[in-house]
């Protein structure tokens, strides 16, 4: 398959203002969060790196929710608008289910990915994501039996004073509580949220439930108005996790409406710790590779994916387009895929440190680095360089996968 080299947009200039639009993954947390990451994680990486950087909040609005950041770097200032793109109350109205609807859940989540023999496929391509799909099903399958056997334990004391009959079905009563204990934690463990977050994807088989579908539209528009602005250098997407396959729908409804003709302000996307094959490998994606094949070949955008093999919440160094089936003969201009190293750019203590909480991990793209190498989430996203011209001579890393584990009936002709 041939792959053409991602062409030079213009000439290096610097960036004077700039418009961030941040798709969050799949995440039910108000956006100040992000804006209180950004704030600690900003101050930490310039100090290491010698720039300075500030922000402060946006004037209120019935727009979406956002805050301006100022940063000089190298002698040169610039000026960045940073808004989250909110699904969360989505994700909130989706994570309602009661305990035995949970189950439920498992069992068609569970059906959606293996019947079909996604979940296979997916563990051919890469077993961390994988495995952090079954441990939902582990967990909670392991709470069930553990919910049991104290009902027939208490069962069994009761049948000694009661009937037996009566006893065990007594015992029967503390199953509830304790599933519902489990999930009272559950923000240690994450059990119900990443069985939730599968559910959510798998629900319409691939396809985005039509009240999502319909925040994509909201979301393109409000990218086309900043398109339209003059005074902007450049206007930058950021997707993470399933923030990214989000991303690549909402600039591939952009560009195919014509929004992004010009090459003033300059489109970027920057696309972090992807899970994108979780959605595209289930059977109703066509859409989604769809969008994959009309964004890898657009001249309108520079697009940058990174990830890390330190996240196992990602398909770490997996060209989503290729690994998705999508990749056209010829033409392929994008992704660019590069990784964060998060053992090159982390101190082995940092590393050490974090490798064990995988979702701290799975945010490190957003965090502050070390060591940063040409990875720098504040640089790319506030500093004097677009991302065209901060990547345009990187050449995607040597370890990128390219493989595709779908049948060939479900790949683009």
């Amino acid at each position: 398959m041939a792959v053409s080299k991602p062409e030079h947009h213009t000439a290096r200039k610097r960036v004077k203002r700039r418009h961030v639009f941040y798709i969050p993954g799949y995440d039910p947390f108000p956006p100040r969060r992000y804006r209180e990451l950004y704030r600690t994680e900003s101050a930490q990486q310039a100090r290491i790196s010698g720039y300075q950087i500030s922000q402060r909040p946006m004037p209120a609005s019935d727009g979406p929710y956002g805050w301006h950041v100022n940063a000089h770097v190298d002698g040169q200032e610039s000026e960045t608008d940073i808004v989250i793109l909110q699904w969360s109350d989505i994700v909130r109205d989706s994570m309602q289910a009661g305990i035995w609807a949970t189950y439920a859940l498992l069992v068609r989540t569970a059906w959606v990915y293996f019947s079909g023999g996604v979940m296979f496929r997916l563990f051919r391509l890469r077993a961390g994501p994988g495995i952090a799909a079954m441990y939902p099903v582990v967990m909670l399958l392991g709470q069930l039996v553990t919910a049991l056997a104290v009902a027939a334990l208490v069962g069994w004391g009761l049948a000694h004073i009661l009937p037996q009959w009566l006893g065990y079905l007594l015992g029967l009563g503390v199953v509830v509580p304790i599933l519902h204990g489990f999930r009272r934690i559950d923000g240690k463990f994450f059990v119900h949220y990443l069985l939730l977050d599968f559910a959510f994807t798998a629900k319409h088989r691939g396809r985005n439930p039509p009240e999502l579908d319909a925040r994509l539209d909201e979301f393109a528009a409000l990218i086309a108005a900043s398109l339209q602005n003059p005074d902007l250098d450049e206007v930058l997407v950021v997707g993470h996790s399933s923030g990214v396959h989000l991303g690549v729908s909402v600039l591939a409804r952009l560009i195919r409406a014509g929004h992004a003709h010009g090459a003033h302000p300059q489109l970027g996307f920057l696309s972090l710790g992807h899970a994108v094959p979780m959605q595209s490998y289930l059977p109703d994606a066509q859409d989604l590779r769809l969008d994959l094949r009309y964004l890898s070949t657009r001249p309108e955008l520079f697009w940058l994916d990174v990830t890390a093999p330190g996240d196992g919440c990602c398909y770490a160094l997996c060209d989503p387009v290729s690994c998705s089936g999508a990749a056209p003969d010829s033409g392929k201009r994008w992704p660019l895929v590069i990784s964060a190293a998060f053992t090159q750019s982390l101190l082995p203590e940092t590393y050490r440190k974090f490798r064990r909480r995988y979702f701290r991990l799975h945010f490190q793209y957003l965090c502050a680095f070390d060591a940063p190498k040409d990875y720098d989430y504040f640089l790319i996203t506030a500093g004097p360089l677009t991302l065209a011209d901060r990547f345009s001579d990187r050449k995607s890393s040597a370890s990128v996968s390219h493989d595709c584990y779908l049948p060939q009936s479900a790949r683009l002709p």
